[in-house]
């Protein structure tokens, strides 16, 4: 099986198709196999790459607290890329991925073509972050005393993942076999020290004002608690365009791949054209005058 190093730490890859890469970093509660939709299509014109998390096996799932984290995750893109000498790429995450992915284009700015930033935003709204990091502290200690298959079938019916179920019952339920197959201790640390201690998206704010790498923010209507954190990156990021899709939840890229695959193939076309740009300053209602009427 492939593998690629980072900091000492084996990440298993799988990878398809020539061209361009894209490299893919998935969610929480997903491994590389739910890419699949979008490396079969991407691969046609794209190199495609996806890699298992550390924590993740067949990856490696280190025992110590500190190998997690949000900035081992980062530079986890970055040395991935590095060991098969991809110098840019365009990077598509996924919630915990996205989040990855994000911070990736401040961290790594000339190793990014473009950022597709996913169902990123769960718990980074200031009046969330204590009742998220409680909630993820109490995830991971159900992983560890009840073990992944008990709490796959809860995650699975979370306010966010219904909508899977409802559109797509054999997929959803591939979702929550491959989820039932993760290391029960992978899968704790990371809730403990990533996703429960990762910094609120609002502490970057200065940050992603000096962002000019082109993203695309990806959002279903239904995925509630990433409603307002996209809108506030599409506020602060002058080279963000955000695309919504109507009736769906948090696993976009598995309830709708094709109008997923098609959005983000618009924007890569885009991007590689040179046609993505900033967003003409006129647009924000602040800058001077709106329909005729001027701003106080």
């Amino acid at each position: 099986m492939p593998y690629a190093s980072s900091n000492g730490v084996k990440l298993y890859y799988e990878e398809s198709g020539n061209g361009k890469p894209i490299i893919f970093v998935h969610e929480f509660g997903s491994d590389l196999r739910e890419w699949e939709q979008q490396i079969r299509w991407f691969s046609r014109e794209y190199r495609c790459i996806a890699y298992n998390a550390r924590g993740y096996s067949p990856s490696d799932v280190p025992t110590d607290s500190d190998q997690y984290g949000y900035k081992h995750s980062v530079d986890d893109i970055a040395n991935f890329m590095k060991d098969l000498k991809i110098d840019k790429a365009h990077i598509v995450g996924l919630s915990m991925g996205a989040y990855a992915a994000l911070i990736f284009g401040l961290f790594y700015p000339n190793m990014a073509h473009s950022l597709v930033v996913a169902g990123v935003g769960s718990g980074a709204m200031p009046e969330h972050r204590q009742n998220f990091a409680e909630a993820a502290n109490n995830i991971a200690d159900k992983f560890i005393n009840e073990g992944s298959e008990l709490v796959a079938d809860v995650l699975g019916l979370g306010s966010s993942r219904v909508q899977l179920k409802n559109k797509d019952p054999r997929g959803w339920k591939e979702f929550v076999d491959h989820l039932k197959e993760h290391s029960a201790e992978g899968s704790a640390l990371t809730m403990r020290q990533y996703q429960a201690l990762r910094p609120s998206l609002f502490d970057f704010e200065k940050e992603f004002k000096e962002m000019n790498i082109p993203v695309l923010l990806v959002l279903g209507d239904e995925d509630e608690l990433c409603l307002e954190v996209n809108l506030f990156l599409k506020r602060q990021i002058s080279t963000a365009g955000l695309w919504i899709c109507p009736r769906t939840g948090h696993a976009i890229n598995l309830e709708e791949p094709a109008a997923f695959n098609a959005a983000v193939q618009s924007f890569l076309s885009s991007v590689e054209r040179g046609h993505w740009g900033q967003r003409d300053e006129r647009s924000d209602p602040s800058h001077g005058t709106n329909l005729g009427l001027t701003n106080e």
